[in-house]
């Protein structure tokens, strides 16, 4: 393979993606919207993917909470133990572990689905038949992986909150009153919907990656497994890039909460 198309591959890949997303919004307001299909998807995602959630934001509430509140302590802060932890939730923790469960679960079940329907050629046979695979399987997909990451963001933010709180209190010493004053000291409705809109866009992309993958599987069964853990890798990738420019963002348009 020479140097030139080693350069070029992933810019004609990344270009071949992005046409893919931009395929699937146009989709989006095409009719007829398959109803059913968005319900069982939906359905299916948030069966394999709210219990791991929710175990997993415990121990993510807990760890920032006891990070957040030594760092707090060495400043001589502790009144604020409760915003620090409860904004490293809701802005960062809580879409990411969400991102992540949602590409690990939901994602690789999408890509592993639509791989199987391509290396039987089903897919063909729908495009024969005059129906967009795109429209009738991956547009439902989408949008229910981007409903149920937004749901599962605020399971998360709840759930790692009151993990937070516990440990603070019951580990830290913390003042319970303290913890749940500072809620408002420097959060903001801002914050949150900033966490939601993650979620929403970590939801789309893990969805747009993995059926990409999936319907472009080759080499049957083997590289069905190959298309999954290629749209897990990717998926990763691109939430934490999105992480970085969506948060950058923010702080750029958003000002700080005074005290």
């Amino acid at each position: 393979m020479s140097t030139a198309t080693l350069v070029t591959a992933p810019l004609a890949t990344a270009g071949k993606l992005f046409a893919f997303g931009a395929d699937v919004v146009l989709g989006v307001f095409r009719r007829p919207f398959q109803v059913r299909e968005f319900i069982q998807q939906a359905w299916f995602i948030a069966s394999v993917t709210i219990i791991p959630t929710a175990l997993v934001a415990i121990p993510f509430g807990a760890v920032i909470a006891l990070q957040a509140g030594s760092l707090i302590q060495q400043f001589g802060a502790q009144s604020f133990a409760g915003s620090a932890a409860v904004l490293a939730v809701v802005r960062e923790a809580g879409p990411i572990a969400t991102a992540l469960l949602v590409a690990g679960a939901g994602g690789s079940a999408i890509a592993a689905d639509l791989g199987a329907r391509k290396i039987r050629e089903e897919l063909d046979a729908m495009m024969v038949l005059g129906i967009d695979p795109i429209q009738r399987l991956v547009v439902p997909r989408v949008l229910a992986c981007m409903l149920v990451a937004v749901f599962l963001n605020g399971l998360v933010s709840v759930v790692g909150v009151i993990g937070g709180y516990a440990f603070n209190v019951v580990l830290q010493g913390g003042t319970p009153g303290a913890y749940l004053a500072s809620f408002t000291a420097l959060a903001q409705t801002a914050d949150l919907y900033q966490g939601m809109a993650k979620a929403l866009v970590f939801g789309f992309i893990a969805a747009i990656v993995a059926a990409y993958k999936g319907m472009h599987a080759d080499g049957g069964p083997r590289g069905v497994g190959q298309a999954v853990n290629e749209a897990v890798v990717i998926t990763f990738l691109l939430l934490f890039l999105a992480n970085f420019v969506m948060s950058a963002l923010y702080f750029q348009l958003v000002p700080a909460k005074a005290l």
